[in-house]
């Protein structure tokens, strides 16, 4: 592996992970990086890249709405069974 693709595998990685932590500012400064490094080592992947940007954005969208949906039904549960009492507990 060359130091480009190492530069932008890195890029991507380190700015996925700050990204999770609430580290945007830095982790939107990394993803730049790796997308020049993409761009400079292979500008038909980017062009690509960009053409199909509009079906990766719905499908992360969907994965967030699910996401969403599942964690509103755990919540759901969960305040379900508080809501019980348990036995033999004085009132």
């Amino acid at each position: 592996m060359d130091w480009k693709k190492a530069l932008m595998y890195g890029s991507f990685a380190a700015g996925a992970i700050l990204f999770l932590t609430g580290k945007r500012p830095a982790a939107f400064a990394l993803a730049g990086i790796g997308l020049a490094t993409l761009a400079s080592e292979n500008p038909e992947k980017l062009e690509e890249l960009w053409r199909r940007m509009p079906e990766y954005i719905e499908r992360g969208g969907k994965a967030v709405d699910l996401a969403a949906a599942f964690l509103e039904r755990i919540a759901e549960r969960q305040s379900g069974y508080r809501t019980v009492p348990i036995s033999g507990a004085s009132r």
